[in-house]
């Protein structure tokens, strides 16, 4: 049987070292799943995850110039598609960047639709603030390495 990447295969867990285990797949190939390939979390002992002997569906993510096979186990199993749960709401805050108390004013008008005059009017105080700021702090580095 031909081995491509991308197919889905079972196989026998052959071998159990500290980087990976070893998986002989039919026609007597073998390949193998490195540790990060094991689980969708960390593993720090494989041995946890993986025993000799125990049959695993991998898929195949790789095959190099001499012939290894790279396998994945994570990859082999279809992640479940759950729907994300709602985000609870949150009040508006007061500033720009999200920070400060909450605005519980919540009877106002509905803002004019905003121009894109007005975004970039907007970005540019936006960013000239945060130059000049940036400014004020390497002229304090530079006093500093000087007196030093």
């Amino acid at each position: 049987m031909g081995f491509d990447v991308g197919m889905i295969v079972t196989g026998k867990v052959t071998g159990i070292k500290k980087f990976g285990a070893f998986v002989t797949l039919e026609a007597g190939k073998s390949g193998l799943v490195h540790i990060s390939e094991v689980a969708n979390t960390y593993v720090e002992d494989i041995s946890v995850h993986l025993e000799e002997g125990q049959e695993v569906k991998v898929k195949i993510i790789g095959i190099d110039a001499t012939g290894r096979i790279n396998l994945s186990i994570k990859k082999a199993e279809e992640p479940e598609r759950a729907t994300p749960a709602p985000r609870p709401s949150r009040p508006p805050m007061n500033n720009a960047r999200g920070h400060g108390r909450p605005s519980f004013q919540q009877n106002k008008a509905p803002a004019a639709p905003v121009t894109f005059e007005d975004q970039l009017k907007q970005f540019m105080q936006d960013s000239n603030t945060k130059m000049s700021g940036l400014e004020q702090y390497s002229a304090k580095r530079s006093r500093r390495k000087a007196k030093g």
